[in-house]
């Protein structure tokens, strides 16, 4: 291809200015076979003196056909109007077809970094613009490699000596002083579980599947029972397509959530044709309404303790929201009537 018709410029001029030779071609032609007749010529003096009566009427000027009905300027105007349309049509689509394929790579990307490459054909504008979307989807994998790697390196390296330390404590005399201590690891040790499983969360990419989410439901419930929490299930509802596992993170968070404050949980489903709404409520002693968002910020805490007994280290709700919202769905917290807390789960149906 020359290089002139290498750029989206040159495309959409060349089909512009082709659509208009052509119609402007076919004008010319169509008047010159169905235009007016040239005049006859003036009748000559000598013609006038020979037989002293007008001379009859010179032939047409060439041999053009007659005018039949369609002969007008509607036909060539018609044509000229309709080929600008589909030229005009040709060129938006140059236009929007490399600006939707970005679209639909990056929604890819958004969905999982492992997506394959955008293809660079096209002009040159999308060729570059897709070479600088592929460079850019490989950085974003190495450095989430590069993260991971850092992450196991990390977590094997503070795990070594914590557990040395737990067993070291075992030397100490004094029970009140020890038992401080091992908690004191218990609470690194499960800020760093936390920590790990967050990130984690934040790398995975699943596919969605037809899920029976009133079994799951019900399976986390009866778990709990099995632990001797009171948690209660209620409601039903048709399999929906969600992210397994990002699913049973959030339902799980928020159930932990409910019992750590509440001591005890009820979930609920209510499913229409538009999405299915899952709410976990209890009544323990709820969130204030201006400080209902800053609870899913990462690490925050109402509190100033960092004991995981009294809420954890402030990452379940974190996690609870971002796997909601990987489904295409929400999560937001509601004041339960009687007081008490409401997470309440949205989740479309697609």
């Amino acid at each position: 291809m020359p290089a002139r018709f290498d750029t989206l410029f040159g495309r959409l001029f060349g089909v512009l200015l082709l659509a208009i030779i052509l119609a402007h071609l076919l004008a010319f032609f169509w008047f010159r076979h169905y235009g007016p007749p040239r005049p006859p010529p003036a009748p000559s003096a000598f013609s006038e003196r020979f037989d002293g009566q007008h001379p009859s009427p010179a032939p047409r000027f060439g041999n053009r056909p007659p005018r039949p009905w369609f002969g007008g300027p509607l036909v060539p105007l018609t044509f000229q109007f309709v080929s600008l349309i589909i030229a005009a049509w040709y060129g938006a689509k140059l236009l929007t077809r490399p600006i939707q394929r970005l679209s639909d790579a990056a929604e890819r990307l958004s969905e999982n970094l492992d997506s394959p490459p955008l293809e660079e054909s096209g002009p040159r504008e999308a060729r570059q613009a897709a070479h600088t979307f592929n460079l850019m989807q490989k950085r974003i994998l190495e450095q989430v490699q590069q993260r991971s790697r850092m992450l196991g390196a990390v977590s094997h390296d503070l795990r070594t000596p914590l557990s040395r330390l737990k067993l070291r404590l075992e030397q100490i005399d004094d029970d009140k002083l020890q038992g401080q201590m091992r908690q004191d690891l218990d609470d690194m040790i499960g800020m760093l579980d936390s920590t790990l499983t967050y990130l984690h969360e934040q790398r995975t990419s699943e596919a969605p599947q037809w899920m029976d989410v009133q079994a799951l439901v019900e399976s986390l419930s009866e778990n709990a029972q099995d632990q001797g929490a009171n948690v209660q299930a209620s409601g039903h509802c048709a399999p929906l397509q969600v992210q397994p596992m990002a699913l049973r993170s959030c339902i799980n968070n928020l159930l932990d959530n409910a019992l750590r404050y509440a001591g005890d949980a009820l979930i609920t489903l209510e499913d229409s044709r538009e999405e299915l709404i899952i709410r976990v409520i209890d009544h323990g002693p709820g969130i204030a309404a201006d400080k209902r968002e800053a609870v899913f910020e990462p690490f925050f805490r109402l509190e100033g303790s960092r004991n995981r007994n009294s809420g954890g280290v402030g990452l379940g709700m974190t996690i609870a929201r971002e796997a909601a919202q990987r489904m295409g769905g929400q999560l937001s917290l509601e004041e339960t009537s009687g007081g008490g807390l409401t997470a309440v789960i949205r989740l479309p149906r697609l």
